[in-house]
């Protein structure tokens, strides 16, 4: 299974994200790819244990179709979020690609989801890393579509 998990700013939401898959996931199963909106956040990701970092637009562009999971928060689907490191451009690619999307609900974008209960960040990516493993299970059992 191969995930992208998408930051920017500081990465350390991607930052934690990635340390707490990497201790739920066999590393031989799961590829972490770590795309950050700037080299700061990718080599954040990078150091947490993903297996490989990009960083920029054509990199979120380029990857986004090409993975089966992405994670990140919902301004990855918001054009100019991230104070605006994250371009029309990402967002598209990301509300595009046929992977599955588990976003957490931060309310930085000026975005509100309606019916979803506050929890600390902490519990958010707990729930998220839950959802992945049972993903990754589910893909270990179910033969590929080849």
């Amino acid at each position: 299974m191969r995930i992208a998990v998408i930051d920017g700013q500081g990465g350390g939401i991607g930052r934690v994200i990635v340390e707490k898959l990497r201790r739920a996931l066999p590393k031989e199963d799961v590829e972490i790819i770590a795309l950050g909106t700037n080299a700061v956040a990718a080599m954040n990701m990078l150091k947490a244990g993903a297996n490989e970092a990009a960083t920029g637009e054509n990199a979120i562009i380029y990857n986004a179709p090409r993975v089966d999971v992405i994670l990140g928060t919902v301004a990855v689907l918001v054009a100019h979020s991230m104070l605006g490191e994250f371009t029309p451009a990402m967002a598209e690619a990301v509300a595009k690609s046929p992977a599955k999307k588990i976003l957490l609900h931060l309310n930085r974008s000026n975005v509100e989801i309606v019916g979803v209960i506050p929890e600390p960040l902490p519990h958010l990516i707990d729930l998220m890393v839950e959802k992945v493993k049972s993903l990754a299970a589910n893909s270990l059992t179910t033969p590929s579509r080849g």
